[in-house]
């Protein structure tokens, strides 16, 4: 009689160390619950990043600077600002859970697939692919930004904030990318069906 098949264990979130949520810091339990009682589960990032606390907090506090400040650029686009990005360091964990967020922020189910996949050929606005090529520009080859540059996003509307912006996001989520490539941060499974 054969028995039946044990199913394979969960893959771990992390290479590091994850911290239980009842032996963080007050502070950081408190953000990740907050997150836990609005998504409706704890995505990996904070469990990965609670690893190191203070490194949480700054980590958290450059990022809530740049992706929930007013300006000229939406939050959709600057989701798409990630997901592009990310698709181009090769980051499964930003692309994942990012491109749930696109889907939500801009109300559309194919936005992000189309962004990550070639965000040249993407429904998305001249100046959204502006806006895109900068950022990617920033991603790969930041020691290539020039004055040219400046003005090509000018003429899209951009203000030097704007730029600001933009290239932020993209260095920060190149930080972003990498640990999550080095920390082996899975996404978790409801990202993939968020906004679809």
């Amino acid at each position: 009689m054969n028995k039946p098949a044990t199913p394979p264990p969960e893959p771990a979130v992390s290479r590091f160390p994850v911290p239980r949520l009842e032996d963080m810091p007050e502070d950081i339990r408190a953000r990740i619950t907050a997150v836990q009682e609005k998504s409706g589960f704890i995505p990996n990032v904070f469990l990965v990043l609670a690893h190191r606390p203070d490194e949480f907090r700054a980590f958290f506090a450059y990022h809530d600077a740049l992706m929930d400040k007013p300006g000229n650029l939406t939050k959709a686009e600057r989701e798409m600002i990630v997901v592009a990005t990310s698709n181009a360091n090769q980051c499964q964990y930003c692309v994942i859970a990012h491109g749930a967020i696109l889907r939500i922020r801009a109300k559309d189910a194919l936005i992000a697939d189309q962004v990550a996949v070639n965000y040249r050929k993407a429904d998305i606005t001249p100046r959204q692919k502006a806006m895109l090529d900068f950022a990617m520009k920033v991603s790969a080859t930041a020691h290539e930004v020039g004055d040219a540059d400046f003005t090509a996003l000018s003429a899209h509307g951009f203000t030097e904030d704007d730029i600001w912006d933009i290239a932020g996001i993209s260095a920060f989520f190149g930080l972003s990318n990498r640990m999550a490539n080095v920390t082996s941060m899975r996404p978790n499974p409801e990202f993939y069906a968020m906004g679809r």
